[in-house]
């Protein structure tokens, strides 16, 4: 079922947030799609400062897996699965650990390991549409 459908400018990028705030929040596990240059981890970056994330956050491309603290000691999860082969690399570099912990976990490039994923994550799509517009599309189940 679709939660969420609207086309955004970067300037309204707070707002999406706030609304995306109460969607997250019965979830633990949220999965980001959309291309190279989408959007997603500027997303994720915003939704974190709204949950008051003390760290500083960035992109965890190269470190696959960052963690980030908020004001009030909740563990973030930010994990970028871009350059992952596939599942067992997945594996290896410990998300399914990170995925049953307690902890909120943001995944981009899911697809890269799409088995390891419970049913009941929150699916984002961003998609580009034009130089300051994004689209956002959010599902509760993998299909929308």
């Amino acid at each position: 079922m679709t939660l969420l459908d609207r086309i955004y400018e970067k300037g309204e990028l707070a707002e999406v947030s706030a609304e995306l705030l109460p969607l997250i929040a019965p979830h633990r596990i949220i999965l980001f799609y959309g291309d190279l240059g989408a959007g997603k981890t500027t997303l994720i970056r915003e939704i974190c400062r709204q949950l008051e994330c003390v760290d500083n956050v960035s992109s965890p491309t190269f470190s696959i897996i960052n963690t980030y603290l908020t004001k009030h000691q909740q563990r973030l999860v930010h994990m970028d699965l871009y350059r992952i082969s596939g599942y067992a690399e997945a594996m290896d570099a410990g998300v399914e650990d990170y995925l049953y912990s307690n902890d909120l976990c943001f995944v981009e490039w899911p697809e890269k390991a799409d088995q390891l994923f419970p049913e009941n994550c929150l699916f984002i799509h961003v998609q580009q549409e034009g130089d300051d517009r994004r689209r956002i599309r959010v599902f509760n189940q993998k299909n929308g």
